[in-house]
């Protein structure tokens, strides 16, 4: 069976949340989706194997970090970020465009793009939508990020409007050169990133200029970035229905399980983020009773699994306890674990998600699991 080069079906709505799959030609995404991250060529303290097993279809790969080390033009001569990282199924890439803003050192906005100091070894770059493109085309991209320009939600009107309109700009220069791609165009998807801040007014001018140039599937982006989850969700009150309804809707860096699940109420089809890792590491293991904290002394002779509901292969094999003894005596097995823990949480709230929509049950579920996470949270921390 020959699967297309992007098709996304929408196999059933709850009020606005849907669910359904994107067809490409490396495999399915199931919709809602969570896609781990992958940030330099890997999901940090996992083997792609294990992050497939626990249910991932996609995971996220980086434009700035991959650029800088090992370099995409490596990686395209070491036949591609899939052949190179050992994991087959699609990949999203990240345009670069938060990590310049965010990570590099000197970094100077022109209409051409951002030149920028790397944080790793003090080397000047430019990257600009042509790059950004350029890039993910060594990388090997199944779907791939407009380049586009993020400034602080805190930021004045005119400095949020001139970012909208300089991000829609080079939305049409990416959409161009990303069609210049030859093969890889022919295979790949390319998403534009909606952007605005919080106003109403400039995300409907973002969405329609982004529509008149037509994407594969559509971002929000711009949130997430310290506004808090009351102000998140007041934009995701109006911004996914400016966005086509029948085109993915992938919400960016978000987040937080309760953040996931509000967003999925309000239309969103696409999470990626850092913290399931990034907790696994530094000790947080995510339950349906809220987060537990295993460098907690309370954990040293706790007989239970991290989550008894939960059907990984670390609650099935291995004690708090145990857990608890790896985090404080810093061993590398103890990250590996809970990292493990944490993604299948996700991939299986992802499930549960994809299943209450179908079933026309997404409010029950979604209130069931808002208290009886929140009444726990404050206590396992």
């Amino acid at each position: 069976m020959i699967l297309p080069r992007f098709e996304f079906t929408i196999q059933a709505t709850d009020g606005r949340a849907r669910t359904g799959q994107i067809a490409m030609r490396r495999g399915v995404i199931r919709t809602t989706a969570f896609m781990p991250v992958g940030t330099a060529a890997t999901v940090k303290a996992m083997k792609p194997g294990d992050v497939a097993a626990a249910g991932a279809d996609i995971i996220l790969g980086n434009t700035y970090h991959l650029m800088l080390r090992p370099g995409a033009e490596r990686v395209a001569r070491l036949g591609g970020l899939h052949r190179f990282s050992g994991w087959d199924r699609p990949i999203l890439t990240d345009s670069g465009g938060y990590q310049v803003m965010s990570l590099a050192d000197l970094t100077k906005r022109s209409e051409e793009g951002v030149s920028f100091k790397s944080h790793l070894d003090g080397s000047r770059h430019l990257l600009s939508p042509e790059r950004s493109m350029e890039i993910q085309r060594l990388l090997g991209s199944d779907i791939v990020m407009a380049f586009d320009e993020l400034v602080a939600t805190t930021s004045t009107p005119a400095v949020q409007a001139a970012a909208m309109e300089r991000s829609m700009r080079w939305a049409r220069r990416s959409r161009d050169a990303f069609d210049g791609g030859g093969a890889h165009a022919d295979g790949a998807a390319l998403f534009g990133i909606q952007q605005g801040a919080l106003d109403e007014r400039l995300r409907r001018v973002s969405a329609d200029a982004l529509i008149d140039i037509g994407f594969d599937g559509y971002a929000v982006g711009g949130l997430a970035v310290g506004e808090g989850q009351e102000a998140m969700f007041g934009c995701l009150d109006f911004a996914p229905g400016q966005l086509p309804v029948d085109k993915p809707r992938y919400l960016m860096g978000v987040g937080k399980p309760d953040d996931i699940i509000g967003a999925v109420e309000r239309g969103i089809d696409m999470f990626d983020c850092v913290l399931p890792t990034r907790s696994g590491r530094t000790g947080q293991a995510f339950t349906r009773d809220g987060p537990l904290n295993l460098r907690n002394a309370r954990f040293a002779e706790d007989e239970e699994p991290l989550d008894p509901g939960c059907a990984c292969p670390v609650c099935r094999t291995w004690s708090r306890a145990y857990l608890h003894h790896l985090v404080r005596a810093g061993e590398i097995l103890g990250a590996m674990l809970m990292t493990e823990h944490n993604i299948w949480f996700y991939e299986t709230l992802m499930a549960d998600l994809r299943a209450a929509i179908g079933g026309g049950r997404l409010e029950a579920f979604a209130n069931g699991f808002r208290a009886r996470y929140a009444g726990a949270k404050g206590e396992q921390r």
